[in-house]
């Protein structure tokens, strides 16, 4: 089973023409696609169409998670109609096995990591960012808590752990992330880790428990890995 996995695609009118050049190069490698957030740019219907009109012409299952620029223009509910009614699988705290592979998925959130993580402590505004990490983890946690399959995959689009956001600015890095993602996977075994928003990070990391996490924001592929079509395949063995 080969997985084809990108994230912050940012679909928007500049790039609509790159989108079937993408997808088709997508459909000649993996058996499924993996979506990690950031799927359009302005979070507007009309941008969505257009990654649904690639979506529905694939032949191959469709999983992801919304980004926080799904939510810009007001409108998540509806792209993720959009898409969902394309064949995509959107996962909001939701376990679902497809092909006897177990799959859970969230956005996350941001909050920082390990020591340097924001505490709930002060203004109700930092225990509400706070709260709303804590609760994107417990969404997590419940997903994988639901999969009895040996093969476990987690999408987010937030990073769970430090090492895939290092390359970005060190000033930004509480809003790339939360080590409280990280929590569950610890807890649970856990296959591999795919998540996207730092364009600028670094393409590979390893939780606690040494499970591989993968950012797949596409700038970040085109970047470190100029001669490849800019998402990540990883291949699954048999059971």
């Amino acid at each position: 089973m080969r997985l084809a996995a990108i994230g912050d695609i940012h679909c928007n009118s500049t790039i609509y023409d790159a989108m079937p050049g993408l997808f088709a190069q997508i459909a000649k490698q993996a058996d499924m696609l993996l979506l990690c957030g950031d799927i359009v740019d302005y979070g507007l219907p009309e941008e969505a169409l257009v990654i649904a009109k690639e979506i529905s012409n694939l032949r191959i299952p469709v999983l992801g998670v919304l980004g926080n620029h799904e939510y810009e223009s007001g409108k998540a509910d509806a792209v993720a109609r959009i898409l969902s009614d394309a064949g995509a699988l959107i996962l909001d705290g939701d376990a679902r096995e497809v092909q006897g592979i177990g799959f859970a998925g969230v956005k996350g959130f941001g909050g920082g990591f390990g020591e340097r993580a924001l505490g709930p402590w002060g203004e109700e505004a930092i225990k509400s960012f706070v709260q709303e990490a804590i609760t994107e983890s417990l969404k997590l946690e419940r997903a994988l808590a639901r999969l009895r399959v040996d093969k476990r995959i987690v999408l987010l689009h937030y990073a769970p752990i430090r090492a895939t956001v290092v390359g970005e600015p060190t000033e930004i890095f509480p809003f790339l992330g939360s080590s409280r993602l990280e929590e569950p996977l610890n807890r649970y075994p856990v296959t591999a880790v795919f998540h996207g928003h730092a364009h600028r990070g670094s393409p590979e990391g390893r939780t606690k428990n040494d499970v591989p996490v993968y950012n797949v924001a596409m700038k970040l592929l085109q970047y470190t890995f100029p001669n490849q079509p800019p998402f990540k395949i990883l291949e699954l063995p048999e059971s």
